[in-house]
């Protein structure tokens, strides 16, 4: 039985579909999966949300991906690092859901794990609480933050077996992609160094086979 999740690039280019939900990992241009949006770009997908920390700098990253036309609307932390991404938001061309960044990344969690959300008290008392259900527990308020799942979770790794075991090195590669990479009915990695079965000992796995589904070495 072929047990193997390595796909080539054309393989990865036909998994992408209008109006796709993509939620991509990585930070200020920093360690983010560039071959993967590459074959994101390649594949002609518009329409997209993309759930990512930050919108990159121009020119890089998830930028790209606004440049070309193809994102819709985004969740995100903040875009000051790229003006573009505030020109489109100002012109109506792209909607934008800002979120702290621990809510951010709890709600990427929650969304891998199966849970309907997580309940933080940021944001209390602020316009952020406008539209939200509040829950009381224990005499005290929270904002109930849901969920985020999406349908294509694009990562990169340090180094990958060929059932998925996943392993990160430094703060770029731990920041986002292992709570990304389960957040995905679709999760797809892009892995530095590509590994023989059993060369990744159980203590070293971070995110563990079950949770991706192809992988481009």
């Amino acid at each position: 039985m072929e047990l193997s999740k390595v796909c080539s690039r054309e393989e990865i280019i036909a998994q992408f579909k209008d109006g796709q939900t993509i939620a991509i990992g990585g930070q200020t241009n920093q360690y983010m999966p560039d071959r993967l949006i590459d074959c994101l770009l390649e594949s002609g997908a518009k329409h997209l949300t993309v759930y990512s920390i930050d919108s990159s700098d121009p020119g890089h990253g998830v930028s790209l991906l606004l440049e070309n036309g193809r994102v819709d609307a985004m969740i995100t932390t903040h875009v000051g690092t790229n003006p573009l991404t505030n020109q489109r938001i100002q012109s109506g061309l792209l909607k934008a859901e800002f979120n702290p960044m621990g809510t951010f990344i709890e709600r990427i969690r929650c969304g891998g794990a199966g849970l309907g959300g997580v309940l933080t008290k940021t944001g209390l008392g602020t316009v952020v609480e406008e539209g939200k259900q509040v829950i009381t527990v224990n005499g005290e308020r929270y904002l109930l933050e849901t969920a985020l799942h999406a349908d294509v979770a694009l990562t990169r790794c340090r180094r990958a077996d060929p059932i998925g075991n996943l392993t990160y090195s430094g703060s770029s590669g731990h920041a986002s992609h292992p709570v990304v990479a389960t957040c995905g009915t679709l999760s797809i990695v892009e892995c530095d160094h590509f590994c023989d079965l059993g060369e990744i000992g159980p203590d070293e796995v971070k995110v563990p086979g079950m949770f991706v589904d192809m992988i481009l070495a």
